[in-house]
């Protein structure tokens, strides 16, 4: 079944609020958990015509939508009023939930107002869902073979109702397949663009089911199979997986969860040589990222400070940073005894990354970047293009 997930508030959509949906991500692991496929997330303003409209575009297209926010005692908590307009179910007062809420509140040690009988109002015919650390309970609708379950938007209550009310409801409305399987092809030194261009036909599939999810520096390939058994979805990995590998076996540096840090230290290893290394305006990112890596880091050579003062006196003061990376880089070569050299630069308002193993050298620049992102992307991106040279060097462009 296929589940659209809507959440509701103001500060989700203020230019003002620093407010992060972090619940739908929560929400779509749990569904998918039990065989249930987000196709959608809608955000929606404290808004009842806005929301009627979303929920009405979201029982058109899935089976399932799970609302979170909007539950609480004041007036703009117009989740419930929503869901009843929209399935044309009134709501209907119920004394025991004001009772619980009551009992709530005195267990807490603070005074219920009058507006809290508004959370005690649900759809007519509706589920209640019990909220065990928070005062607002939830609901399930059934409305024309679609299914309503509305959440609160505090984290902490809604990942509580998920898991002891939703999901057990869920399993026994949908079932579950007896074997959920994902396989996770991890790629480095090839864009996210040019991965479609070679197996964008596979992200059509159904199932199993084929992703990509960009970090810095590498792309995740996830293929995920639902099936009765474990055979059978080893089966159809392996077709969708013999296939990635086949347009894209020279990127791939590992599966599931494998970091690229341990990619990097193999091919270090097998490539038998020392790197120069300058970062600038990192905190030393980069070291510190191989700090799991003892070996790898070994073969690392972090030039001296003072010399690389030096060579930057003769680097034009004017140069952008993917100049200056270079010019670092063939000064590094120059003066010392290394055949590799790698150099970071992270600024204020753009950064650069320069890599040179045996003679080939490979750069990029970006005109973009702050003093707390920049040192993790360019980074990521240091360490991506390393691997990518020590074990391809020669076999194309980044």
């Amino acid at each position: 079944m296929h589940a659209e997930i809507v959440s509701i508030g103001e500060e989700l959509l203020s230019s003002d609020s620093d407010t992060l949906d972090t619940n739908s991500v929560y929400i779509t692991k749990q569904l998918g958990a039990i065989g249930v496929r987000v196709l959608y997330k809608t955000t929606v303003g404290d808004d009842e015509k806005r929301i009627i409209e979303v929920l009405k575009l979201a029982l058109s297209r899935t089976q399932i939508v799970v609302t979170t926010g909007g539950l609480g005692p004041t007036v703009d908590d117009m989740t419930r009023q929503g869901v009843a307009e929209t399935t044309g179910r009134p709501l209907q007062f119920h004394q025991e939930l004001l009772d619980d809420i009551a009992a709530k509140f005195a267990r807490f040690g603070a005074r219920m107002s009058d507006n809290n009988r508004i959370q005690a109002m649900l759809p007519e015919g509706a589920i209640t869902i019990n909220n065990p650390t928070g005062t607002a309970p939830g609901f399930i609708v059934e409305h024309q073979k679609r299914i309503i379950l509305s959440l609160p938007g505090v984290p902490r209550e809604m990942k509580a109702m998920m898991e002891q009310t939703v999901i057990p409801y869920l399993r026994q409305k949908v079932g579950t397949p007896a074997v959920i399987k994902t396989r996770v092809i991890r790629l480095a030194g090839i864009g996210e663009s040019l991965i479609d261009e070679q197996i964008g036909h596979l992200e059509k599939l159904t199932n199993p089911t084929v992703g990509l999810n960009a970090h810095t520096g590498q792309v995740d390939v996830r293929i995920t199979a639902r099936t009765a058994t474990e055979e059978e979805a080893a089966a159809l990995i392996q077709e969708v997986e013999e296939e990635v590998r086949a347009k894209l076996g020279a990127y791939i540096y590992g599966v599931d969860r494998e970091p690229l840090e341990a990619a990097f230290n193999r091919a270090l290893k097998d490539a038998g040589m020392r790197i120069a290394l300058i970062e600038i305006g990192t905190q030393g990112m980069l070291s510190r990222r191989l700090e799991s890596q003892p070996e790898a880091l070994a073969q690392i050579d972090v030039l001296d400070e003072a010399l690389v003062a030096q060579f930057r006196l003769e680097i034009d003061p004017q140069a952008d940073s993917r100049a200056t990376a270079e010019r670092l880089v063939s000064l590094a070569l120059s003066h010392t005894r290394h055949v590799a050299a790698v150099v970071l630069i992270a600024g204020e308002n753009s950064m650069a990354v320069c890599v040179s193993v045996n003679g080939e050298t490979r750069s990029r620049g970006y005109g973009y970047g702050t003093s707390t992102t920049a040192p993790d992307i360019i980074a990521g991106w240091g360490l991506s293009i390393l691997w990518w040279m020590l074990t391809h060097k020669g076999m194309g462009k980044l």
